[in-house]
């Protein structure tokens, strides 16, 4: 697991200090404040690779520069290893254009698994991404990791000579299921019913269908709620998101079981799990179970691995979901803020808010109400009209627009109403008294 990551003169924040929870961390912030970039400095950390550098087809996942070309720059960072916690700290090289690093293979900190954004997925497996030694020197002869675009999870990922290091979405789910290769197509049918939006729309593998003349390839389907089975192709963003989770994870665990049996070693007792923007795509009633989900995913696929669980959001609900299992003394919450001119991170203090309205005016989002921005603006209106002198006319107009613009249940009609009559406004007339 990481447990540590500082950094210096790289990205929005001058310099970072992080102590990582071992099992679930959560990073949230504006747009354009550096989630996303702490992730891929957290995939560098383990892998000692950028994901671009291994797949330039890549939009993301860059490597990392320094911000001020003239200082240093620095990434520092510690973890389990196989045998024990490992510590390292790498420079940026101006004239190399490179991070420094110790000579040799890197340290095993287990399986690490990438979700980015926008669909492409990454993966660094310690019993195929692994060096060899040949008369005392280490040689890296496999490929460094499995990086995938978005397009690649689904058709297959080719490695160089035209080698095929993975088949893909498509041919794999078809194969499994044609086959019924017991335990891989279950593991499939069962992440997908943990993964799904809830208990009455269950995602399930539906009959394999043809899309086109022209594409011989059997693809799965995904059969609906409403029994109509819908080409995998074809579903919609969000089940797209949710299936190649379903079948990275899967597929990564088996791989890299298979490669343990071949290599004749045990698999590893560590699992790290990087996914970006978790809610994307997702309905509401999704986003509140994903979390928890996935977390339950990850601990039935890997048994007594341990697994831990770094995520960035922008999803109140998503913060409100965890609420149910945040432990403070095994996960951690990081906030990136942008304050007097300047991004800031804190290590906040995990506080259940109950609702994901509440966590909108929390620390994590600083809105000042959950409400649309030109009603929250007569709402500050119609308070400080409350605090002056109005007139009969000035109180009856805005009661008009409040009652307009406001829910019948809203908080702030329930105050306006009481102060009305505290002030001995009818809440007929809503005049103020003579």
């Amino acid at each position: 697991m990481i447990k540590h990551l500082n950094t210096v003169n790289l990205g929005p924040v001058p310099t970072m200090d992080l102590e990582f929870g071992e099992r679930l961390n959560l990073f949230t912030g504006d747009n354009g404040l550096g989630k996303s970039f702490l992730l891929d400095i957290v995939w560098w950390a383990l892998t000692r690779k950028w994901p671009a550098e291994v797949n330039a087809r890549l939009t993301g996942g860059q490597k990392a520069l320094p911000v001020n070309g003239d200082g240093t720059a620095k990434i520092g960072f510690s973890f389990s290893g196989k045998v024990k916690q490992e510590r390292y700290e790498s420079e940026f090289l101006k004239k190399e254009q490179q991070w420094t690093g110790r000579a040799g293979r890197p340290a095993n900190p287990g399986l690490v698994l990438y979700a980015m954004s926008d669909g492409s997925f990454a993966l660094w497996d310690p019993h195929r991404n692994y060096w060899r030694t040949q008369e005392g020197m280490d040689i890296q002869d496999r490929v460094p990791a499995y990086v995938f675009s978005p397009k690649e999870v689904w058709d297959g990922l080719q490695g160089e000579n035209d080698t095929r290091l993975c088949n893909g979405l498509i041919h794999d789910w078809a194969n499994w299921q044609q086959k019924e290769r017991g335990a891989l197509f279950k593991n499939l049918k069962k992440v997908l019913e943990a993964l799904s939006p809830s208990v009455a729309e269950k995602l399930a593998p539906g009959d394999l269908t043809r899309i086109s003349l022209e594409d011989v390839r059997d693809i799965p389907t995904i059969r609906m709620p409403y029994r109509q089975d819908v080409p995998v192709v074809h579903a919609s963003s969000s089940i797209r998101r949710i299936i190649a989770l379903a079948y990275f994870l899967i597929w990564a665990w088996e791989e890299h079981k298979q490669a343990a049996k071949q290599r004749g070693e045990p698999s590893t007792k560590q699992v790290i799990f990087l996914i970006d923007e978790v809610e994307s795509h997702l309905h509401p009633s999704w986003q509140r179970r994903i979390v928890p989900a996935l977390t339950s995913v990850m601990d039935s696929l890997s048994g007594d691995a341990e697994v831990q669980l770094i995520a960035a959001t922008h999803s109140p609900l998503i913060m409100a979901s965890v609420e149910p299992v945040f432990d403070s003394e095994k996960d951690a919450w990081f906030d990136l803020d942008f304050e007097d001119g300047a991004v800031t991170l804190h290590h906040r203090d995990f506080e259940k808010h109950g609702n994901a309205g509440n966590w909108l005016l929390s620390e994590a989002f600083d809105l000042k109400s959950s409400r649309p921005v030109e009603y929250e603006q007569l709402v500050d209106q119609a308070a400080e009209l409350l605090d002056n002198q109005p007139t009969a006319d000035q109180v009856s107009a805005m009661r008009s627009k409040l009652v307009q613009a406001l829910g019948p249940r809203d908080e702030f009609l329930f105050r306006w109403r009481a102060i009305c009559e505290k002030k001995g406004w009818s809440d007929d007339s809503h005049k103020p008294p003579a």
